[in-house]
């Protein structure tokens, strides 16, 4: 069977790049053009709780160590993050936020509530709940 255009998979990988575009506009017009919406990965978890082991991150992050390894070298390259030897265990890394990225953050959660309150706006509170309720129920699958 091929899929249709109206597929579930579909429409969520493309609201999803939809999604995207629009953090990364925003983003960009708030002066942070290097950051890219798959950058949250890896801020996300940082920004609750900074100075993650690798090991932690990757398990947050829902990614690889491998995959892990590749974005943090994009972050840090980006001047968002940096490694530092972890005291506690010498063959443990952790990452840590720089001072960019702690700018950043507000950013983010602002624009992150605008979106958040625009999708509200257009689908009405009762239909993004259940969105919500919805798309959380397959991401825990």
């Amino acid at each position: 069977m091929a899929a249709e255009r109206d597929d579930v998979g579909f429409l969520l990988a493309l609201a999803s790049r939809r999604w995207n575009e629009i953090l990364e506009r925003r983003f960009s017009e708030a002066g942070f053009p290097e950051i890219r919406a798959s950058y949250g990965a890896l801020l996300v978890p940082l920004f609750e709780e900074d100075g993650l082991r690798m090991s932690e991150l990757a398990k947050r992050a829902r990614l690889s160590k491998q995959t892990l390894t590749t974005m943090a070298r994009l972050l840090e390259r980006d001047g968002l993050i940096r490694r530092e030897a972890d005291v506690d265990d010498a063959r443990a890394t952790r990452i840590v936020l720089t001072k960019r990225a702690k700018r950043f953050q507000p950013v983010a959660e602002a624009v992150l509530r605008d979106l958040d309150a625009d999708a509200v706006r257009t689908l009405g509170k009762a239909r993004a709940a259940q969105l919500k309720e919805s798309l959380a129920a397959l991401v825990s699958r």
